[in-house]
C-alpha cells in the first residue's frame, strides 16, 4: 500500500522555498491568460481583427495548454515540478516576446500559443509539489492558495494594465513580461528543492503512458471530467476575453467601467479560490467531501451564467464579482481527481483533466467569438447585446447538462 510521503522541511521553509515560487508562477500565468480582456481592442485595431480571429488568437493559449497536458504529467511524474516549469517558462518567454513584434495575425498566434505551451506547467506542477510535500488532509487549502496567486495575477492584468496603457502600449506590455517570465524561470529552478515520489517501484514510460489510458477509462473520472471541464472552461473562455465585451455591449460600460469589471471578477475569483480551498477543508473535517462542496459551488456559477445569459445588467460589478467567486469552484475538481489516485499518479490525474478543461476553453473562446460575429458591429465598434446572450446560452445549456451527470455519479465519487 502506498505510504504519502511527509515534509522533511520546516513548515516556514515549505512556504518559501515550495508554495510561494510556485504561487509567483501561477501569478504570471492567470495574468497571461486574461491580459488580453483589456488589450483586445488595442491589438485588434492594430492588426486588424474581427470577432473570430480575436477569438483564435486569444484562445490558441488554451489551445496549447490543453494540447500539451497528457505529455506534461508524464514529465512531472517522472522529472519533477522544479525541472518541468521552470524549463517550459522559457517557451512563455519566448512567446511574449514574439507577441511583442508581432506584426500580423499569425505571428500573434504563434505568440500566444508559445505562451499557452510555457505555462502549461503552472498550476499543474504546484499541485504536484503540494502532493509530494504536504498531507492530503491540507490540499485544499493549499491547492486554493495557489489559485487564489492566480486571482491576483487575473487583478494585475485588469486596472492596472489598463493604466499601463497611460505609459506604453501592448507591445511594451508584452515585452516586459517576457523579460519577468524570463527571471521567473531561472528563480524556480535555483530556489524549489527535488523531491522524489514514494513510488513501490520506478515506473516504465510505457507503464505511465498505460496509467493516462486508464485514467481515461475510470468511470469515476468520467463523472468528474466533463463538469470540471465546461465549469472551468466557459469560466476561463469569458474571463480571459468575453467579460469586456459582455461589459461594454450588454452593460454599457465605457473602458473605465469594463476595467472595474475586469477588477471586480478577478477580485471575486481571488477570494473564491481562497475561501473555497479553505471552507472545503474545514467542512471536510465535518465529513463533508471536497466533491460536494465542489459541486454546490458550480451549481451557483450555473445561476450567474444563466444571469448574465439573459442580459441582465442591473448590478454589472457585483455580478462581475460573483462570477469570479463561484466560478472558482470548478478548481475543487483538481482535488477531487487527485484523491482518485496514489501520490505518484498525481501529476498525470490533474494534468488529464487540465487537458479537457483547457481544450473546453478553447473551444469556447474561440466558439463564442464566432457566434458573437454573426451579428455586424455597430457604430462604436461593439456587437448587439442579443449576439452576447445567444453566445452564452450554449454553455449554459451544457454546464447543466453536466452537472446534472456530475450529480448522478457522486455517490461513487464519494466513495472511492
Amino acid at each position: 500500500m502506498h505510504v504519502q510521503a511527509r515534509p522533511t522541511l520546516s513548515a516556514a521553509h515549505l512556504a518559501v522555498r515550495v508554495l510561494a515560487p510556485f504561487a509567483a508562477g501561477y501569478f504570471l500565468s492567470f495574468l497571461f491568460r486574461t491580459v488580453n480582456a483589456v488589450l483586445a481592442p488595442h491589438i485588434s485595431r492594430a492588426i486588424h481583427l474581427d470577432a473570430a480571429a480575436l477569438g483564435l488568437m486569444t484562445a490558441m493559449y488554451f489551445l496549447a495548454f490543453g494540447a500539451f497536458q497528457l505529455p506534461l504529467g508524464v514529465l512531472l511524474d517522472r522529472y519533477g515540478p522544479r525541472r518541468v516549469e521552470s524549463a517550459l517558462l522559457l517557451f512563455a518567454a519566448a512567446g511574449a516576446a514574439t507577441f511583442a513584434m508581432a506584426d500580423s495575425a499569425g505571428m500573434l498566434v504563434l505568440g500566444r500559443a508559445l505562451v499557452g505551451l510555457g505555462v502549461s506547467a503552472c498550476m499543474m506542477a504546484a499541485v504536484k509539489a503540494n502532493v509530494q510535500w504536504y498531507p492530503p488532509a491540507r490540499l485544499p487549502m493549499l491547492n486554493g492558495l495557489i489559485l487564489s496567486a492566480g486571482g491576483l495575477g487575473a487583478v494585475a492584468a485588469s486596472a492596472p494594465v489598463q493604466a499601463a496603457l497611460a505609459f506604453t502600449d501592448w507591445r511594451g506590455i508584452y515585452g516586459g513580461l517576457a523579460v519577468l517570465t524570463l527571471g521567473m524561470s531561472v528563480l524556480l529552478f535555483l530556489v524549489v528543492p527535488d523531491r522524489k515520489d514514494a513510488t513501490p517501484a520506478p515506473e516504465s514510460l510505457g507503464a505511465q503512458l498505460r496509467e493516462i489510458a486508464r485514467i481515461f477509462r475510470d468511470p469515476r473520472f468520467l463523472r468528474v471530467m466533463p463538469v470540471g471541464a465546461m465549469a472551468m472552461g466557459v469560466f476561463l473562455a469569458v474571463q480571459g476575453l468575453w467579460a469586456g465585451p459582455w461589459l461594454r455591449d450588454v452593460a454599457g460600460l465605457d473602458a473605465a467601467g469594463v476595467a472595474a469589471g475586469l477588477t471586480a471578477m478577478a477580485a471575486g475569483m481571488t477570494a473564491g479560490f481562497l475561501l473555497m480551498g479553505i471552507i472545503a477543508e474545514r467542512l471536510g473535517r465535518l465529513g463533508v467531501p471536497v466533491a460536494v462542496v465542489g459541486g454546490l459551488g458550480m451549481a451557483a456559477f450555473l445561476v450567474v451564467m444563466v444571469v448574465m445569459a439573459a442580459g441582465w445588467d442591473g448590478a454589472p460589478l457585483a455580478l462581475c464579482a460573483a462570477f469570479g467567486f463561484f466560478g472558482a469552484a470548478s478548481s475543487l475538481t483538481y482535488t477531487v481527481v487527485a484523491g482518485l489516485y496514489p501520490p505518484h499518479m498525481a501529476g498525470r490525474a490533474v494534468t488529464s483533466l487540465n487537458l479537457t478543461m483547457f481544450l473546453a476553453a478553447f473551444l469556447l473562446q474561440w466558439g463564442l467569438g464566432a457566434v458573437i460575429g454573426l451579428w455586424p458591429k455597430g457604430e462604436g465598434g461593439g456587437w448587439p447585446p442579443e449576439a452576447h446572450c445567444t453566445a452564452l446560452a450554449i454553455p449554459v445549456a451544457l454546464l447543466a447538462a453536466a452537472l446534472l451527470w456530475y450529480a448522478a455519479g457522486l455517490r461513487r465519487i464519494i466513495s472511492r
